[in-house]
């Protein structure tokens, strides 16, 4: 029988435990570098026993910015915050990866007064922000770009880098038939969509070695018509193992409105009350040999438990229950299996940065 306090590995990388902290926008820099209030922060979850933290989103060049207070990694000035941020989580014997971004048009900071990219000329559902289409010399700065940051992350000390291509940032648009009506060798066929998100894979590998855990965090579907399908990321799954990803987290495209959608289905499978996107993981762990993490409203302990050991599913991921409790993994380890005291209110969003505002006041 599998325990959730399983040691796991990814790629090369031991991770004392089956439970991530994944990417949080925090909202507490202003110039994308360390800071005290930043470096407490993931050192309490350390303390509280987080297997494998997974930074808030870094910028890869210093134009893009989809979100304020968010890190960055867009040179070389980075590094020396980051190796101290690296240090003080490995004191506790977690590890910690770089998560890195480019938002484009899913945004609705700062726009017109940059340049946003985009695959088309497609504005973004949600936002309404239109983009520039890119050419192909943008294309390879934006490559390059995500070459440099994972070089960086390595030297700073980071156990691996995590491509975010999910959330219909630029690299989900390149992914999907609805955002992407380019007539080149990046648009049509699934193939040629994948080719931005692959390259960028090689070009990150080149910038580091063959050992070094690169994972990518994909959306199990657009959840609309003329979107990104889920056949078409169980695809794209099988790609990003074949051409050497390490570990794949599955997430979605509801930001805000996961509870919204608990019962309603797509392509046949439903969104669940708790872990939201557990079936389409299951499904994607079941095709694959790396590492699949499930992420989203994941509440109590006995659901992980039940879907660790009824499923090729590896790792769990938690956000904002986190917020609420930093120390939740040690409470479970410990004997406490409480459900989480997060409400999912989402009122964790605040002007002075982003914090559970009910049970940390």
């Amino acid at each position: 029988m599998k325990k959730l306090f399983d040691e796991v590995k990814i790629g090369n990388l031991s991770v004392k435990n089956r439970f991530v902290r994944t990417a949080t926008w925090e909202n507490m820099t202003q110039d994308g570098k360390m800071n005290p209030r930043l470096f407490d922060l993931y050192e309490d979850l350390a303390k509280g026993e987080v297997g494998l933290i997974i930074t808030g989103y870094a910028n890869i060049v210093e134009e893009e910015q989809p979100n304020a207070g968010m890190f960055g990694i867009y040179n070389d000035s980075f590094v020396q915050g980051y190796s101290e941020l690296c240090k003080r989580v490995h004191r506790y014997n977690s590890k910690i990866i770089l998560q890195v971004a480019y938002g484009g048009t899913k945004t609705k900071y700062n726009v017109g007064a940059r340049k946003i990219f985009a695959p088309s000329d497609v504005a973004e559902l949600s936002t309404g922000t239109l983009g520039t289409p890119m050419t192909k010399k943008d294309i390879n700065y934006i490559i390059k770009a995500f070459g440099q940051a994972a070089r960086r992350s390595k030297d700073a000390g980071f156990d691996g880098i995590e491509i975010h291509a999910a959330h219909t940032y630029l690299i989900n648009q390149f992914l999907s038939p609805y955002y992407n009506q380019r007539k080149d060798e990046y648009g049509g066929s699934l193939e040629n969509r994948m080719r931005f998100l692959v390259e960028i894979y090689n070009a990150m590998r080149n910038e580091t070695d063959s050992d070094y855990p690169i994972l990518v965090k994909l959306t199990a579907s657009d959840f609309f018509d003329g979107g990104l399908t889920f056949e078409e990321t169980r695809r794209i799954s099988k790609k990003m193992e074949e051409i050497g990803i390490n570990a794949i987290e599955v997430s979605g495209n509801i930001h805000g409105k996961g509870e919204s959608l608990i019962g309603h289905e797509f392509e046949g499978y439903k969104i669940q009350d708790e872990a939201y996107f557990g079936r389409f993981a299951e499904i994607i762990s079941e095709e694959l040999k790396i590492p699949v993490i499930t992420v989203g409203g994941i509440k109590t302990y006995e659901t992980a438990d039940k879907i660790l050991n009824s499923s090729n599913i590896s790792m769990f991921g938690l956000s904002r229950p986190l917020l609420t409790e930093p120390n939740l993994i040690k409470r479970w380890k410990d004997g406490d299996r409480k459900k989480v005291k997060c409400v999912r209110c989402s009122k964790c969003r605040t002007s002075e940065g982003n914090y559970c505002v009910i049970f940390n006041k």
